[in-house]
């Protein structure tokens, strides 16, 4: 009976049925004992669907976003973040400072070419604070920097463009990493000397501090990066440092005839992914994406709103009763997206999966497994987003919970894939899915005709 059932589920995944609740069988009843007849049944039904808040994402990354911008339909988004510095243990400066001073300290603030939203020459300033107190594992994207800083002491600031327009053509076109006139975009911010004065004095009074990343991130917790001014343009951080400037005294010449000379250099921290950075995420102006609606719902990145669908789980368990789940392919259609100036972009992949497993999936960085979560991409030919067939996670649900409905969530998520070659073939292979922290929005068709689909089951006829 195993076998049967393995050769009936693989025979139903390829059927295309239109009828409903039609019996039809499989194979030729001339040559096929009536004892192995299989019927299949399509049952038809209605799919609830709205539009829910994200309050906040899972965002564990070194990178971020970084601005503010507007947008008429999905409302006003602004993002900043605190992060620590990676230090290597048993840390001390390269050289002794002339006279045991630093010179100056400056925080950079690095993306790629291209790598920003909205309007390129929109004014932005850009604010840092030092973080007062060490940082929690807290990934989410609603963190509150007034409980790490003290927004009451500034300790750097910069106006900036995304664009910046005293690089010339000539060095911004500059492909060679390994030139060195090569430019990589950055905003530079210049830090109260006293603070890179302080890291250098607890070198050498107390080592020990440096002996260990957790022990330097007691010492040093990090800085909030922050735009307190400006709005249209948000950068995608890439890369955030901080260099340490100064001055040391060198011999150089013979043994016979030495001479000193100043040479100048820098110590570099780097935000890595051994250290924590905390994202927050503000989205305002969202009320018109949650209202009721019959024929939209909303998708809005990051940590914006996505889209929940509830499957008629109980009913369809009262009709398919112990039925093989053959097919329950489930796809969406988005509208054409809003044409104005610096439009959301639809987001190129979204994760399907219950609303219950949402936070033990981003928290454990799973990969859609296609039993309980899915992945789609973004067709811009046909505007959908098509999950195939999905009634392998009805198919637990009705295992764990055969009194519920079933809940899904559609978010918009980052995936990073592979391909590979082999005899000529290429295969894609999906290696990290992560949310989305990235300007994107969509609406998604939620009519009458959208949310009706089939699940197609089957049964070995046992005489």
């Amino acid at each position: 009976m195993k076998i049967r059932s393995t050769i009936l589920g693989l025979a139903g995944s390829g059927l295309l049925l239109a009828s409903c609740n039609d019996e039809i069988s499989l194979v030729g009843p001339s040559i096929q004992p009536e004892s192995d007849r299989i019927t299949v049944w399509t049952d038809t039904f209605a799919v609830e669907a709205s539009t829910i808040k994200l309050d906040s994402v899972y965002a564990r990354t070194a990178s971020g976003l970084l601005g503010q911008l507007y947008d008429p339909l999905y409302g006003n988004l602004k993002s900043d973040y605190i992060c620590q510095f990676y230090c290597p243990d048993n840390y001390t400066f390269t050289h002794e400072p002339l006279n045991g001073q630093v010179d100056s300290m400056a925080l950079f603030i690095m993306y790629n070419n291209g790598g920003y939203y909205g309007d390129s020459l929109a004014p932005m300033q850009a604010k840092v604070y030092e973080v007062t107190e060490p940082l929690e594992r807290n990934y989410y994207t609603n963190m509150d920097p007034a409980d790490y800083c003290n927004l009451q002491k500034l300790i750097g600031e910069k106006t900036y463009t995304a664009y910046d327009q005293s690089i010339s053509d000539s060095i911004r076109n500059i492909t060679d990493t390994g030139d060195s006139l090569y430019y990589t975009p950055n905003v530079r911010i210049r830090i109260d000397r006293e603070i890179a004065q302080r890291l250098y004095d607890e070198t050498v009074n107390n080592p020990a501090t440096f002996a260990s990343q957790e022990s330097f991130n007691q010492f040093f917790p990090g800085f909030y990066v922050t735009t307190e001014f400006g709005t249209g343009s948000i950068i995608e951080v890439a890369q955030t440092s901080f260099y340490i400037y100064y001055r040391y005294k060198e011999q150089i010449g013979t043994d016979e005839n030495p001479r000193d000379t100043i040479i100048k250099t820098r110590e570099q921290f780097n935000v890595t992914k051994e250290v924590i950075q905390m994202n927050q995420m503000q989205n305002e102006d969202i009320e018109q994406l949650l209202e009721p609606n019959d024929e939209f719902m909303y998708l809005k990145s990051p940590s914006g709103v996505c889209a929940r669908f509830v499957i008629p789980a109980r009913e369809l368990k009262e009709r398919v009763g112990d039925r093989i789940l053959n097919n329950f392919k489930f796809s969406l259609q988005a509208k054409p997206q809003e044409d104005w100036l610096y439009a959301f972009e639809a987001p190129d992949d979204l994760l399907l999966l219950p609303e219950d497993s949402v936070k033990s999936f981003f928290e454990g960085r799973n990969l859609n497994d296609g039993v309980t979560s899915f992945n789609a991409q973004y067709s811009s030919l046909t505007r959908t987003y098509d999950f195939s067939n999905i009634s392998n996670v009805l198919r637990v649900h009705f295992t764990n919970n055969p009194d519920k409905d079933l809940v899904l969530l559609a978010i918009p998520v980052d995936v990073g894939r592979t391909t590979s070659s082999s005899y000529g073939q290429e295969s894609t292979t999906i290696t990290s899915v992560s949310s989305l922290l990235a300007p994107a929005g969509a609406k998604l068709k939620k009519d009458k005709e959208s949310m009706t689909f089939v699940l197609v089951t089957s049964q070995y006829n046992d005489m």
